[in-house]
């Protein structure tokens, strides 16, 4: 039989043997669900054996999914969390109390499956969502957060029947897959809607409204909108936290909290979580609000989440956020223009599919930028990017590595100077694994 594959050949068969999107983009996706509903099949169905919360959105994903799972565990709830794509290890996508999945258990999960995998040739993506809920099953999981890939109604995860579905946002983003008007895309995310499963939207649009009523007349389920139900005021901020009023307009009750999600954009997703975990608190789960207030104040420690107005270093400022989109990054630059007296240093990197011309719009005419580009098929070379930036005034060089541009913009910074990293998942990861491998260069 010879030797157990190491875990790098595994994670090497996964993605050189399968289409995946994140590095080779539209050609990695099935135009179905078909291939998971065959694998979960095949599996006996592990995601029929826990209880389920579906979150879809273009923007804030990633900070719902991991706040509630933080509130869930909290609340001594046994906790899935399935989120795509990761930043530095595949084992992030999949985890249990903010603990990845073992190397040993998806080493075994690939060689035990390896002919189904090669009989229905499912991509990447499909097979991470069966092997994660094949994970929850089988370590007894009393509720799993899901996070779609993209889009909703055709995304691999949409096979599950949650106790509620979740929505955050809806802005451009993916418009060759998912529609170029806000209609379109949230039509595409409404199909995560399901019969008689209420359906909280975070943030209300006059174009996508209407879309999420008459999918929720249809599915016979009520929508609640977050923004209507809470108010936030930020009253100030430091170095850890964000401290907040927070205002339950239904019971006119005000209280305080303070949580770990530091980027000012955090306030939409915060009043998601509030609203998803009073939905849940009507479906059999105990979540006072205490509870979740106190859970929200160690997100990071308590899941894992990174990349999310991560500060990587305090004295010069370094902080990297995985904004990717116009709506995502006009958020964070103007978070990033508040901050620092000196010189702004933005590293900047894309991949090819994004609307990158759209995005270098918002950017600052002042910073001194270091144009990259990610390790992956996707990526928009760094020359390209210095090109179409420097006509729009935007000026700096370019680096075929992500590691030479974060030693370069490190090494021309002042005491006073930030360095904003953004633009792409994977130019934050390549950030953040650089680090990891060099613990002393980086402060939290």
């Amino acid at each position: 039989m010879g030797n157990a594959p190491t875990y790098q050949q595994t994670l090497n068969y996964l993605y050189e043997r399968l289409p995946m999107f994140s590095r080779i983009g539209k050609a990695a996706l099935k135009p179905d669900l078909s291939n998971t509903i065959k694998l979960c099949e095949a599996l006996g169905n592990p995601q029929t054996q826990f209880r389920s919360i579906h979150i879809a959105g273009t923007n804030g994903k990633g900070s719902v999914s991991h706040g509630l799972s933080s509130a869930l565990n909290y609340c001594s709830y046994k906790t899935g969390l399935y989120t795509s794509p990761h930043l530095v290890d595949f084992r992030e996508r999949i985890r249990i109390n903010g603990e990845m999945v073992s190397e040993e258990w998806v080493i075994k999960f690939v060689e035990v499956n390896k002919n189904l995998i090669e009989e229905i040739q499912p991509s990447f993506f499909e097979i991470t969502v069966a092997m994660a809920f094949q994970y929850f099953a089988e370590q007894g999981v009393d509720v799993a957060v899901i996070e779609t890939g993209l889009g909703g109604r055709l995304d691999s995860t949409n096979i599950i029947t949650p106790v509620i579905s979740i929505i955050t946002n809806i802005s451009y983003d993916h418009k060759d897959l998912l529609g170029d008007t806000l209609g379109a895309i949230a039509a595409e995310k409404a199909g995560i809607i399901k019969q008689g499963i209420p359906v909280v939207i975070g943030e209300q649009h006059p174009e996508t409204e209407r879309v999420f009523f008459e999918h929720a007349i249809h599915k016979q389920t009520a929508v609640h909108y977050a923004d209507s139900l809470w108010g936030m005021v930020r009253v100030k901020q430091d170095e850890k936290y964000q401290y907040y009023k927070v205002v339950d307009n239904a019971r006119r009750e005000m209280f305080d909290m303070h949580t770990d999600l530091r980027g000012a954009y955090q306030q939409h997703n915060l009043k998601t979580i509030f609203t998803a975990a009073e939905m849940l608190s009507h479906r059999g789960f105990n979540l006072p609000i205490e509870k979740v207030c106190k859970a929200l104040e160690q997100v990071k420690r308590r899941t894992g989440l990174k990349g999310r107005w991560d500060i990587l270093q305090s004295s010069p400022l370094v902080v990297c956020d995985v904004a990717h989109n116009p709506a995502g990054l006009a958020q964070v630059l103007d978070q990033f223009s508040q901050v620092a007296e000196g010189t702004k240093h933005i590293l900047l990197g894309f991949v090819s599919d994004k609307d990158v011309s759209a995005a270098l719009d918002l950017f600052p005419g002042d910073a001194t930028y270091y144009f990259t580009n990610a390790n992956i098929q996707r990526a928009l070379p760094a020359e390209e990017l210095s090109k179409l930036a420097s006509e729009k005034g935007l000026n700096g060089r370019s680096y075929s590595r992500v590691t030479a541009a974060l030693e370069v913009a490190k090494a021309a910074m002042n005491e006073k100077d930030a360095l904003l990293i953004t633009g792409s998942f994977f130019i934050v990861g390549e950030v953040l694994e650089t680090l990891e491998n060099a613990p002393a260069a980086a402060t939290t």
